[in-house]
């Protein structure tokens, strides 16, 4: 086995990546044959719906892991803007164009308040964004008089932001979610690994201390991890409603543990320092081929939560013993 870690090609796709990659095509290979409607073209398409909404919420939540700090709230902030935005839409009749623009700095104004109070004032980031996910799931409901929230379905009748989750060609259904998607994370990635912004994001979750004697204003780069995080889930609700159209307030939960568990699952440490955006995208994307899986072999979505979790646990469990294996 060290030997394979070793090699080089290994070495620099990452052994981790490997690991779930294979991961993902047995998992595939196994409902194929399990239910063999789980081949169909239309449950390719329900599942890429899943990892579009659910990718964007991992990636920005990443950044926030890789500071050593935690947000429990994308998930409410997510549907808090697509309900205010879809409010804004189909009660106040606004262009679409300034709804879609609206749920993104719905989305910006929670990360701003949530890396404020956690990177200023210094409060937890687990009891922060606690909060925040019960004032998102609160503001959500009362924007919208507790009424669910219908967006335009059909491009005819309004609905052209559909677009960007697939376009119609013929008989055929393009996935363009998935390219911008893919777009996103070549994106993150590049400010992550590639510029100061990632650089000091990832120092901090190593030692922010250090961080801090060196001069480097660890506040705000602190900060700023959480609102890219906020943003993240605002587009990630033009997605969402892209996919699903039909929004409820007072849900959002369980995308939370979802989109950090995509990241724990693809390399990004809960000790923070350490951080995968490729990674992230596979584990959404296994995440999402999990949960259209379970339901193509006709069991109930509580399963999916089940097996999440125990990956999720396996994957904390190797991130520390990788880190005793180093220290």
């Amino acid at each position: 086995m060290e030997k394979l870690k070793n090699n080089p090609i290994v070495k620099k796709i990452g052994f981790n990546k490997i690991v779930l990659c294979c991961v993902l095509l047995i998992m595939y290979a196994f409902f194929s044959i399990v239910s063999p409607t789980f081949l169909s073209y239309s449950r390719i398409l329900s599942a890429l719906n899943y990892a579009y909404f659910l990718g964007f919420l991992a990636l920005g939540v990443t950044f926030v892991i890789a500071t050593g700090g935690i947000d429990f709230s994308i998930g409410p902030v997510m549907f808090c803007a697509a309900l205010i935005a879809g409010q804004l839409l189909t009660k106040n009749e606004l262009p679409l164009a300034l709804c879609l623009l609206s749920s993104v700095i719905v989305g910006m104004v929670f990360g701003i308040i949530n890396g404020y109070l956690v990177a200023y004032c210094g409060l937890p980031s687990f009891i922060t964004s606690m909060a925040i996910m019960m004032m998102a799931k609160g503001i959500g409901s009362v924007f919208t008089k507790t009424q669910s929230v219908s967006w335009p379905q059909g491009v005819e009748t309004g609905g052209w932001y559909r677009n960007l989750i697939k376009i119609k060609l013929g008989t055929v259904q393009l996935p363009m979610g998935l390219v911008i998607l893919l777009v996103a994370a070549v994106i993150c990635a590049i400010i992550l690994n590639k510029t100061n912004a990632g650089r000091y994001i990832l120092s901090l979750g190593s030692n922010k201390e250090a961080v801090r004697l060196s001069g480097v204003n660890v506040k705000k780069w602190e900060m700023i991890a959480y609102i890219i995080c906020g943003t993240m889930a605002g587009i990630a609700a033009i997605f969402y409603v892209g996919a699903y159209t039909t929004v409820q307030p007072g849900l959002g939960d369980t995308f939370n543990n979802e989109a950090i568990a995509g990241c724990v699952m693809g390399g990004t440490s809960m000790a923070g320092g350490l951080a995968s955006i490729s990674g992230t995208f596979i584990g959404v994307m296994i995440i999402s081929i999990l949960q259209e899986g379970i339901l193509a072999m006709g069991f109930q979505k509580d399963y999916q939560y089940v097996l999440t979790g125990i990956i999720v646990l396996a994957a904390v469990y190797a991130d520390i013993r990788s880190r005793k294996r180093k220290n």
